[in-house]
């Protein structure tokens, strides 16, 4: 995929690939070698216990900034694209109805000054709830980073485009996995849990993979000129 749309950097929120939960060191590098440059996180980030010791020292994983300050990792890094162009990558998580630390809009003015010193392409991906914090994240950031993109909900939105600013922005990039399920969990399972109100060990579902994000093209001074969702079924 990156060859056929031409991708010189690839960014992969590999909040859920471990079973559904968390990330595993071993399968961060599995993302990483496969053509993602950087990986993101999110609220599932201390469900295997195994990364916490790898974050420590990982330069191209990366979790939420506005987790405690204690917590290992960092939650901004910079790697190269394809042509050697840097490109800062921030990692927030929201505010409403998650766990973090701080509020976005506490933390994100000083990553995104500290990552346009470092590079002029800037995404943020913001993995959050409520649809109103990403828009309004994507608002107050227009003109200052080249794209804000959504992740958490696992359902891709239809609002894929440029801010006046010249920021991109979908406020979901949407599930990369089966989506014969509940948001990537077997059906019958989470129903059940849903009309029982019963503890229910969930399972990854199996059926209609796909493959989908948010597609941007930028110019070397970090503004986006396009956004448009990617969706590619797995065969």
């Amino acid at each position: 995929m990156r060859k056929e749309l031409a991708v010189d950097f690839c960014v992969v929120n590999g909040e859920n690939a471990a079973d559904g939960s968390g990330l595993t060191p071993k399968l961060a590098e599995r993302l990483l070698a496969s053509g993602g440059d950087v990986v993101t996180l999110g609220n599932h980030a201390w469900r295997r216990r195994e990364l916490l010791p790898y974050l420590e020292t990982a330069d191209r994983v990366v979790r939420p900034a506005n987790l405690s300050r204690h917590a290992p990792g960092r939650g901004l890094t910079v790697a190269p694209a394809g042509d050697g162009t840097p490109v800062a990558v921030i990692n927030l998580m929201g505010w409403l109805f998650l766990n973090v630390a701080t509020t976005p809009f506490e933390v994100v003015d000083g990553l995104v000054q500290d990552a346009r010193r470092r590079a002029a392409v800037v995404l943020v991906d913001v993995h959050a709830e409520a649809t109103s914090e990403k828009v309004a994240l994507a608002r107050w950031l227009d003109g200052r980073v080249t794209a804000v993109v959504g992740t958490h909900t696992h359902v891709q939105t239809s609002d894929a485009r440029v801010l006046p600013g010249g920021t991109a922005t979908i406020t979901d990039a949407g599930m990369t996995g089966p989506h014969d399920s509940v948001i990537g969990v077997r059906a019958e399972l989470a129903i059940e849990r849903m009309r029982t109100g019963m503890p229910i060990r969930f399972e990854p579902a199996h059926g209609d993979v796909r493959i989908e994000g948010a597609l941007v093209e930028c110019t070397r001074e970090g503004r986006a000129t396009t956004c448009e969702a990617v969706r590619v079924e797995v065969r």
